[in-house]
């Protein structure tokens, strides 16, 4: 099986976001960058929560699928578009509950009430709707990929982006306990943010 560690990595990858509860059985989907042409990427009409690397997809950049017998994600022109614009490796998009009702308010997130949230997500962007796999989510996304590595999409989910898979992963897992956060802490109607010094220091710390 071609490039087979690599696609089972990314099939464990894919059945951690479910088992985590970040994503449904239908939901999300994880790509990962092998080099200038190559993208291994979940497809679709698979069960996420029991995936194996031999139903993970192998594609182009351009979008060629070189594995005909497997369905393309719909998400997949997403993907291929913050690759063409971005020097990543990975990307991980879920629909973690907290995250995405956010999404779906037009509230920020506060990555600012711990050290954890403040080093590793920074400021996550929202992308402004549009019908999911579409050329025009696909072009919306990627007009924000420069800004953030976090991108909410409205209405819609998470989009993370990372050197590697495990970094992927842990931005979409940081941001959604971020977003339980906030809503705690806006329910009880008290939080003590980490003040600006603080904040620079952690980012100086991890720049």
């Amino acid at each position: 099986m071609k490039y087979r560690e690599e696609r089972r990595e990314v099939a464990r990858f894919m059945r951690r976001l479910y088992r985590h509860g970040l994503t449904t059985t239908s939901g999300g989907n994880i790509s990962l960058r092998l080099d200038d042409d190559i993208v291994l990427i979940t497809p679709s009409a698979t069960d996420k929560g029991r995936m194996k690397g031999s139903e993970v997809g192998i594609m182009t950049l351009d979008g060629k699928n070189l594995t005909p017998s497997l369905k393309p994600s719909i998400e997949t022109g997403m993907h291929l578009s913050v690759y063409r614009r971005r020097d990543v490796k990975a990307i991980v998009h879920a629909h973690p509950v907290f995250a995405t009702s956010f999404t779906a308010m037009k509230r920020k997130i506060n990555t600012s009430l711990t050290a954890e949230a403040c080093a590793i997500i920074r400021e996550p962007v929202l992308v402004p709707y549009a019908l999911m796999g579409s050329p025009g989510l696909a072009e919306n996304v990627s007009a924000l990929a420069d800004e953030s590595d976090l991108l909410l999409l409205e209405n819609h989910g998470i989009l993370a982006v990372g050197t590697n898979l495990l970094q992927a992963f842990d931005r979409i897992e940081v941001l959604e306990n971020a977003a339980r956060m906030t809503f705690i802490v806006e329910m009880m109607g008290r939080k003590s943010p980490l003040t600006t010094a603080r904040a620079e220091e952690i980012r100086r710390l991890f720049r």
